[in-house]
């Protein structure tokens, strides 16, 4: 095994080689329109690049069914990459049926909110009547790409955080013996996923690679939060900032819940304008944020019913909105001392989680949040009006992509 120093070597030369690559690749199809060709990998010649010819894809009822529309698209993907196991890579039928079964369980089951809105974003952007069923399904593709990354994310962080469920249902680690097979199952989805986006976006090799390098550079921003939170469990609570939440939960969250949603419609819309996908993210990573306050709110005050798993921030010392508001800014030297003594030192349902609850609740917390959630939706709201709205009006990205997603999200529940 290669010391830590070496070992942290190799991944940074192994990074920086991947973003030359990539770089170069880019670079040389940037202002092409042809296909892209990988020779190099394509060692047995079965593979062909994707056309609206070479791919049927199934109805698209945007109208009448789009959730139910959405998941075919899903099921469509998951038959595709299982059946290239067997003829491209040799995997023997146990394994294949294996990766089928985990992906089934993995990959659905969320609300699809993420994935949803490129699909909504696609069709505000090009126009309802402007949108033929190839562009629908491949939105929905993107869509899709989202959510995969969102299921090896929370299958790797769901053994991160010794969580037990997930989504109503024992967390993918917990079902599976070793539970160690896992970690691999997390690195196997993200995998598929840049075979996903290279076998229907490859007619357009400037398409491609500008999906292929948001899908690298927003797993990146999200692994880096992941990094800052992990951290946490060594930090002591008085590190545990506010401002160190916002940094956790930019790049956490509001970069692949959000951001990436819109940016993958714009790109498939054939946007350009650099200061468009700026204004984009300035509003996009605002509502991220928000969100993620939202989430820890839900984790303490919502029930397992509601949430989908059984909240465990207090337990696993999350660096959460409500603690470090509490610890920083409202709690007396006492009640700094309890949470010092018990936060992240006491198990789900113990008598000092539930001191810890009424704690937030004696200081003001639950009604502190719905001014703060109002006041998010306002600043949200107003950013309509702002340069950065007009700068997308003119870029010709419609403001009701984002009043869309925010009304998804503004005073959920669960």
């Amino acid at each position: 095994m290669p010391s830590n120093s070496n070992a942290s070597l190799l991944t940074a030369t192994a990074a920086f080689a991947g973003g030359s690559l990539l770089t170069a690749v880019y670079m040389k199809y940037f202002s092409s329109k042809q296909a892209a060709s990988f020779p190099a990998t394509n060692q047995d010649r079965t593979e062909t690049v994707t056309t609206t010819t070479t791919v049927q894809y199934p109805h698209y009822d945007y109208d009448n069914d789009p959730k139910g529309s959405f998941t075919k698209i899903c099921d469509m993907l998951i038959q595709e990459v299982i059946q290239t196991l067997p003829e491209r890579y040799d995997l023997p039928k146990p394994e294949a049926e294996y990766l089928q079964r985990m992906l089934e369980y993995n990959v659905k089951g969320g609300k699809m909110n993420r994935g949803m809105m490129v699909v909504e974003s696609g069709v505000l952007l090009f126009g309802r009547d402007n949108v033929d069923n190839t562009t629908l399904c491949r939105l929905a593709i993107l869509g899709w790409a989202i959510e995969w990354l969102q299921a090896w994310l929370l299958v790797a962080d769901d053994i991160m955080d010794s969580s037990v469920t997930r989504r109503g249902q024992p967390c993918w680690y917990k079902k599976i013996s070793p539970w160690y097979i896992a970690i691999n199952d997390a690195f196997t989805t993200e995998a598929f996923v840049f075979q996903i986006l290279k076998k229907h976006f490859a007619y357009d090799a400037n398409v491609l690679i500008q999906l292929w390098d948001l899908m690298l550079e927003t797993t990146l921003q999200t692994e880096l939060g992941q990094l800052s939170d992990t951290l946490c469990d060594v930090l002591e609570l008085k590190d545990l900032t506010p401002s160190r939440w916002e940094l956790i939960v930019q790049y956490k969250t509001s970069y692949y819940s959000f951001y990436l949603s819109v940016a993958f419609a714009m790109v498939l819309r054939g946007i350009t304008k650099q200061d468009a996908y700026d204004a984009a993210r300035e509003i996009l990573i605002i509502m991220g944020v928000y969100f993620q306050a939202q989430d820890d709110y839900l984790d303490c005050y919502a029930t397992p019913e509601q949430l989908g798993k059984v909240g465990t921030d207090i337990q696993d010392k999350k660096c959460g909105w409500l603690f470090t508001k509490a610890y920083h800014e409202l709690c007396s030297p006492e009640q700094r001392n309890y949470l010092d003594k018990h936060y992240g030192k006491c198990k789900v349902g113990s008598t000092e989680e539930q001191k810890i609850k009424e704690l937030y609740t004696s200081l003001g917390l639950p009604q502190m949040y719905q001014e703060y959630e109002q006041a998010s939706y306002d600043k949200i709201m107003s950013l309509r009006d702002s340069q950065a709205g007009a700068t997308l009006a003119a870029a010709g990205v419609p403001w009701e992509v984002f009043e869309t997603f925010l009304r998804k999200v503004y005073k959920r529940s669960m």
